[in-house]
């Protein structure tokens, strides 16, 4: 069975999934390269009192991958792996296999996302799933950002561990 090649505006979205997580990119770091040697031991570190970490950090960017491609598809909310929502604490055992554990996590979320947003239409772009306020296309634009945004506070942190 042939599988429909996506239009241009689903492989823009796709292009800027990628650069965002994974794929070179002007501005910087991805977020994948923010997380590149990253031990468990930094990824715990906290900058202050009620600040978050890498860690943290790492664990909300899947969980939005995860609400973005359940949002698309319509799902319930509730499967994701990590009880909670949005800010989930370190586990317990900050070992390296935890870490480890989370980067696979938030590389599935991602997996995930975009082969979601690959099966999309146009039509499908336009529309406004249950519980948001923006079209998926804005919603997926947004969640690339986001993806930046967190890129950069990660960076800092490295540096900030590092004094």
């Amino acid at each position: 069975m042939a599988t429909k090649k996506p239009s241009a505006h689903v492989r823009q979205l796709l292009g800027l999934l990628d650069e965002a997580y994974e794929r070179k990119a002007w501005h910087g770091p991805n977020l994948r390269g923010s997380l590149r040697g990253v031990s468990a031991r930094q990824a715990a570190w906290r900058p202050g009192r009620g600040r978050h970490n890498i860690w943290e950090l790492a664990l909300h960017a899947a969980y939005w991958k995860y609400a973005v491609e359940r949002r698309i598809a319509g799902g319930k909310r509730g499967s994701f792996p990590v009880k909670g929502s949005n800010w989930f604490k370190v586990p317990p055992q900050q070992t390296e296999r935890a870490w480890r554990d989370t980067l696979a996590l938030l590389s599935a979320s991602q997996k995930s996302l975009r082969k979601r947003v690959s099966s999309l239409s146009d039509r499908d772009l336009k529309k406004v799933p249950k519980g948001s306020t923006v079209s998926i296309a804005a919603t997926v634009t947004g969640v690339a950002y986001h993806d930046v945004y967190h890129a950069g506070q990660i960076q800092l942190l490295k540096r900030l561990t590092k004094r």
